[in-house]
């Protein structure tokens, strides 16, 4: 296998030298939607990066949870091949602590974050993600502790119908059918997709299958989504030595919004239910001897309110949700949580300022207040600062409280998180250059991890007394032109430190494992217009001392107008490394992919 690839990464480097057209590329401003005030990037004053449906498109990753590896300061801790179960963190923060929404529903989970990635969409269906770092994501209320990713689905802008299909190693069979139908007074966007691999090791074998639909009708927009993943678990909880682990995950979501403009007043109201159901049985072929059952809903409404006005832009909203849980290991939970924020921007020559504060009450735990500013400073029109400071917090997962398993063991004695987190930034952006630095600083108190005294003990949840957490991030992007094509060159580079208070904590399982060291860089290149070519590195040193070098890499080819090839080699040198529970991921790994658009 490592032989094939070397020289599939052979091909790619001397690919088509001989041609070479002209090639055009048209920018214009996007508008970030992760802030609840809408604003053009190039405004905004906080730590936000964008993967473009391009970008998504020449990447070498199949899947989200691969794509994520790219951003600075983003750690996918993915068990097996195609994101098949991932947990996601940002800036040292643990898996409860990262908020996903997909087009603004948030799609936290109550019973775990382990399901935060678990209705994660088809690369196919997806325009941009946003990622958000930091304090200003604050005004998301619960899971937005570290950061929140916001998944930009498609606008519907053509009438067509693709079908895609790929195959790869470990016998990965995967395919896909994209439909899109626009009319009068509205379009529909439509995705059917299944999967399923042998798996790259023993009991790594997996069948997923989802569902995508999205309609605008007149002023509604309804999303609705469905992913279901059947897959063996070896060693991915428990120890590493539980071989004979079997899980099976469904997540659906439908939301229903509308949007009313009237002069400076844009209201956007909306309802949603997410549901999820996690079967986990410890012995594959007996599940008698353990199984969990959990089945979680959550029903909410919401409203969304921007004015402007000659003092500014106005955000003011509420989210009012019902959480209903029901488990054969956890018992059966609800609570309530209602989630309301307010901010303004102000614009007084070269500075923007944006206080706010967030507001959760929760059922089962106390109601707080979460007061936060984002300050920026433009000094030219390529150069610009900016600063960040709030309060975060996270009220506990019921696994976190109820959880009962042969080595796990939860606490219904937790205490809320919270956190205070500080951040500077710069931003510089002229011609074909873009470079963004960011400093943060984080004390979170009554942090929440599994931990234990001695290796035979069970884990449990516990609050930590404090945690600092500090670092920085810098990413560099440079365009250039070779012959007539247009490259472009990206590096990253993150830090992170930890420093623990409790120095009575021996073992921790996951949050404070983070990557000290994280080096990412990424080369898009071409030398005609139908081939496009990339490689990617990524260099992660966690605080634990494991360190691993991985190598990337892609190359498409537009036959004509609805036929396009693609070929994807993952860990092309055979890196050996384990991102979470000493899971071993896959060596050197093939995908070849043949889309083709009937109109």
């Amino acid at each position: 296998m490592i032989t094939k690839i070397k020289y599939f990464l052979f091909i790619i480097i001397l690919s088509n030298t001989a041609f070479a057209q002209k090639d055009t590329v048209k920018l214009k401003e996007i508008e970030i939607t992760s802030n609840r005030i809408t604003l053009p990037f190039s405004k905004t004053s906080r730590t936000i990066e964008l993967i473009s449906s391009e970008e998504i498109q020449k990447l070498p990753a199949n899947n989200v949870a691969d794509l994520l590896q790219q951003i600075a300061g983003v750690d996918i801790r993915r068990r097996g091949v195609d994101g098949m179960q991932s947990d996601l963190y940002i800036r040292g923060g643990s898996l409860d602590q990262t908020l996903v929404l997909i087009d603004g529903v948030k799609m936290d989970d109550a019973q775990t974050g382990h399901h935060t990635m678990n209705a994660i969409l088809d690369l196919n269906t997806i325009e941009r993600i946003e990622v958000i770092k930091g304090p200003a994501a604050r005004i998301y209320g619960q899971n937005a502790f570290t950061g929140a990713i916001n998944i930009v689905t498609k606008k519907i802008t053509e009438n067509s119908l693709k079908a895609l299909l790929a195959y790869g190693s470990y016998e990965n069979k995967k395919g896909t059918i994209l439909f899109n139908q626009k009319f009068k007074n509205g379009g529909i966007l439509a995705s059917v997709g299944y999967q399923e691999s042998d798996g790259y090791r023993y009991n790594t074998d997996f069948v997923n299958k989802s569902i995508f639909l999205k309609a605008n009708l007149g002023n509604y927009n309804i999303t609705s989504s469905f992913t279901g993943r059947d897959f063996g678990a070896n060693g991915f909880y428990a120890s590493p030595e539980a071989i004979d682990q079997y899980e099976e995950t469904q997540t659906s979501l439908v939301a229903l919004g509308t949007k009313y403009t009237s002069g400076d007043f844009v209201i956007k109201p909306r309802v949603y239910w997410r549901r999820n159901q996690d079967m986990y049985v410890y012995i594959r072929s007996n599940p008698s001897i353990y199984r969990n059952l959990h089945i979680s809903n959550k029903v909410g409404v919401e409203t969304n309110v921007e004015v402007n006005s000659s003092f500014g832009k106005t955000g003011i909203g509420i989210d009012i949700a019902r959480i209903f849980l029901v488990s054969n290991n956890l018992n059966d939970h609800n609570r309530t949580a209602i989630t309301g924020f307010f901010e303004h921007r102000f614009e007084l020559n070269k500075f923007d300022i944006t206080p706010g504060v967030a507001i959760s009450s929760y059922s089962d735990f106390d109601t707080n207040a979460f007061p936060g500013i984002d300050v920026g400073f433009k000094m030219s029109e390529s150069i610009k600062l900016y600063g960040n400071i709030g309060y975060t917090y996270r009220v506990p997962t019921f696994t976190d409280l109820y959880y009962i398993g042969s080595t796990t063991e939860g606490n219904p004695e937790l205490e809320a998180e919270s956190a205070l987190s500080e951040e500077l930034g710069f931003k510089f952006s002229k011609n074909n250059w873009k470079i963004n630095v960011a400093l943060f600083h984080r004390k979170s108190d009554n942090l929440i991890d599994w931990t234990k005294e001695n290796l035979e003990d069970k884990w449990k949840s516990q609050n930590f007394s404090e945690v600092i957490t500090r670092g920085f991030e810098t990413n560099l992007g440079y365009s250039f032109v070779l012959g007539t094509q247009k490259q472009k060159v990206n590096m990253s580079y993150s830090f992170i430190d930890d420093e623990i208070k409790d120095e009575n904590v021996q073992f921790t399982r996951y949050s404070l494992n983070s990557i000290k060291h994280q080096f990412n860089t990424t080369l898009d290149f071409k030398f005609c217009d139908n081939i496009s070519n990339s490689i990617s590195y990524r260099y992660v040193e966690r605080t634990d001392g494991e360190s691993y070098n991985v190598v990337d890499a892609k190359i498409s080819t537009n036959l004509n107008k609805k036929w396009l090839l693609s070929a994807t080699a993952n860990n092309i040198f055979n890196s050996e490394y384990s991102e979470t529970n000493l899971v071993p991921m896959p060596k050197g790994n093939l995908m070849f992919g043949l889309s083709y658009k009937l109109y």
